[in-house]
């Protein structure tokens, strides 16, 4: 992989990482701000499913923030694009889709199959 080819994905990650905490903090202040009294049960069981759900979408993005960090350290040390289960480069095609993946194709469907039988 070239120098820019390393400074797109680098700026890509970037990007996603700020996206991602931008998200976060913004969900931060509104589920701060205070909680609303329900008169109805149901209106208070709605906002805790969708508060639920929302927390649940948060820690997935936490997750993602997580593997983009390691993408950047790999890039910094120079491993970024290589499998690291079987040692082959990764595809453009999957970095430009998922730039923080650490499998190759085969690897990650590999992977999954192995996952379905358990």
């Amino acid at each position: 992989m070239n120098e820019n080819e390393i400074k797109m994905y680098r700026e890509l990650l970037i990007r996603r990482h700020a996206e991602l905490l931008g998200i976060a903090e913004d969900t931060l202040s509104r589920m701060s701000e205070g909680k609303e009294a329900f008169p109805d049960p149901l209106d208070r069981a709605l906002s805790e499913s969708n508060s639920s759900i929302e927390l649940r979408k948060r820690d997935r993005e936490r997750k993602l923030i997580q593997k983009i960090k390691t993408a950047l350290k790999k890039i910094d040390e120079g491993t970024y694009g290589i499998c690291e289960y079987c040692g082959e480069y990764i595809t453009h095609e999957r970095l430009n889709v998922r730039p923080e993946a650490v499998l190759c194709i085969s690897c990650k469907e590999e992977q999954e199959r192995d996952e379905k039988k358990f």
